[in-house]
């Protein structure tokens, strides 16, 4: 063999050395990068077993109603065999029914009647900031879908699977409420899904509400955001209106009466209009907007009667519409004894009860109102009226209705019979979902 065959056959085994030790090399890394992900994979398996375990349990009595199973997201404490130990207020548990099958997840807060508000029937579906921030880009979607964009009522509780949590959207302000412990511990994930979503001006929080004590809350309002002057203009159906966020009922507007301010356009031409309990004067400045001759409202409260007035000169319409400080109960029964008379009554009073025990005393006030608003009404005359209690029933409310009328001896006739604007959905089967009812009626 000659040098330089030999020097070639030298240079060949080196070379394929070379390449087996990289391939053994490239072997290696392959093997530590799998050994890698198998091991995050285990602490991936870990954790999700830490979760399962750490995630505590509600058992369901085995014989109760099927309201849970068909959809209902409370759970009240007499509906419940057993509940895990170690369960604190506010944690994210799981509801089984008595036959061992998946109920679904909430919150749960054992000092409350309602001991469990479900947020999800998935049992995938994990409770973290991401479902806050997927559940309210998705009502904001339904809200698009339907139309109501500048101003509207972005999350409705147990509507849009959020029990218990109210937002309302005045264009770019937004006025946040909490109502139970469970979802006020998510207070802060649905302060950024707005922040992510929107860019806001401005967030405000409207917790000064009794109902929060009843989960040992305490009432409280304030900024979820830099402050800014909580005092601002929204648009309405053509008109402006001045919005306390800070001080204002509720969230500072009732944004559920916006469809049904419309409704009167053509019922207000050309007549005198009543208005009782008329708040910031938004239906009696719609009629004056539609063309109504005179327009006087009435509320009991001097610095509603003030933004009313505000609110009128706002819109150059206080030549037509006039507000009084007076309480409605008493002057409607004045001016039936007076025989004063117009062409259209809107009567739109805030709720006479909260409780069943004193429902009687809502169904007395309801028939006295409209009774006494039937009495002013000329033949032919409109009375447009409205409950906002959610313990009357739409039923309830028309036989109350049926009830004034026969006790005023004037016949009625039904224009239009509606509920809370489109903002606010309304599901079967929960029923504080359903609690405005709107009724125009004709009055002979």
């Amino acid at each position: 063999m000659t040098f330089k065959k030999v020097k070639d056959t030298r240079h060949k085994e080196q070379v394929a050395e070379k390449v087996k030790g990289k391939g053994q090399r490239d072997q290696g890394t392959r093997i530590n990068a799998q050994n890698s992900v198998h091991a995050c994979l285990i602490s991936l398996l870990f954790l999700l077993v830490i979760y399962l375990a750490d995630m505590k349990r509600v058992y369901l009595k085995k014989k109760i109603a099927n309201r849970i199973a068909n959809g209902h997201p409370w759970i009240f404490a007499n509906e419940v065999q057993k509940v895990d130990d170690g369960v604190n207020a506010g944690d994210i548990i799981e509801v089984y029914f008595g036959n061992g099958k998946f109920a679904g997840k909430g919150y749960i807060n054992p000092k409350s009647q309602i001991i469990v508000r479900l947020l999800t029937r998935n049992k995938e579906i994990e409770i973290n900031e991401q479902f806050f921030i997927d559940r309210i880009a998705e009502c904001w979607k339904y809200r698009k879908k339907t139309g109501y964009i500048e101003n509207c009522r972005l999350v409705f509780g147990e509507a849009d699977e959020m029990p218990q949590l109210i937002i309302d959207k005045f264009n770019d302000y937004f006025v946040i409420q909490t109502l139970a412990l469970g979802i006020d511990l998510w207070k802060p994930a649905c302060v950024k899904a707005i922040n992510q979503i929107f860019k806001p001006k401005g967030i405000y929080e409207r917790n000064d509400v009794p109902v929060r004590e009843l989960e040992g809350l305490s009432q409280q309002k304030g900024f979820l955001s830099e402050p800014f002057d909580t005092r601002i203009i929204i648009n309405e159906n053509g008109l402006k209106f001045n919005v306390d966020l800070e001080n204002g009922q509720k969230t500072g507007y009732f944004l559920d009466q916006q469809d049904n301010r419309r409704a009167i356009q053509n019922i207000v031409k050309d007549a005198d209009v009543i208005g009782a309990f008329t708040y910031t004067g938004t239906f009696e400045i719609h009629a004056a907007h539609y063309g109504a001759r005179s327009v006087l409202g009435i509320d009991i409260s001097e610095n509603a009667i003030e933004q009313a007035n505000q609110n009128a000169k706002l819109n150059g319409l206080q030549n037509i519409v006039r507000f009084e400080t007076a309480n409605a109960f008493d002057v409607l029964k004045q001016w039936s004894r007076d025989r004063r008379q117009c062409d259209v009554v809107m009567l739109d009073p805030p709720a006479f009860t909260k409780s069943r025990e004193t429902i009687q005393k809502a169904i007395t006030g309801y028939k006295e109102i409209n009774l006494r608003g039937m009495k002013l009404l000329r033949p032919g005359g409109f009375l447009v009226t409205s409950s906002c209690t959610s313990l009357v029933s739409p039923e309830l409310f028309l036989q109350i209705i049926d009830m004034a009328a026969k006790d005023a001896r004037r016949k009625i006739r039904q224009v239009v019979f509606q509920t809370q604007s489109s903002d606010h959905p309304i599901i079967r089967g929960i029923e504080n979902t359903q609690y405005l009812k709107f009724l125009i009626v004709e009055v002979q």
